[in-house]
């Protein structure tokens, strides 16, 4: 009977400052459920008189277990990392920061608030305030006065 193929690893993209981690599987890979059903049947269909290899199945499971458990540390990850930046991000209200416009310019202002979604960490700069990407701050400074 034909070894059961391994399962790579399934990629994480990450929504930095979302939290949130989707699992994006490519289409020529198989899932946890596709590998226990390939696994079961092939219990189930093998013949008696040659059974499967223990040391084979053993390393077939080792591999299912590990899998399994780098798919928990990358979603844990994620989550420290979605922690991580909203912590830094909410550190810099009240702060001065200087960033690059949509003219290419300088502008400074001070932060009054922060905010997540799926794009990342978000700061609202100036009076009126602007929308700022953290990513376009080029400088952070003690507020004065």
């Amino acid at each position: 009977m034909p070894a059961i193929p391994t399962i790579p690893p399934t990629p994480v993209s990450t929504a930095l400052g979302a939290g949130a981690a989707t699992a994006v599987a490519p289409k020529d890979t198989l899932g946890k459920d596709a590998f226990l059903k390939l696994l079961v049947a092939q219990l189930r269909y093998q013949d008696p008189s040659n059974p499967t290899d223990s040391s084979q199945f053993m390393s077939q499971t080792a591999q299912f277990t590990q899998v399994e458990k780098l798919d928990e540390i990358s979603k844990a990850n994620t989550q420290m990392l979605a922690a991580q930046n909203l912590f830094a991000t909410s550190g810099l209200v009240g702060r001065t920061v200087t960033y690059v416009d949509a003219e290419g310019v300088d502008v400074s202002g001070v932060v009054t608030s922060a905010t997540f979604g799926a794009g990342g960490p978000v700061l609202k700069v100036g009076t009126p305030a602007v929308d700022v990407p953290v990513g376009a701050v080029k400088e952070i400074r003690q507020s004065t006065g």
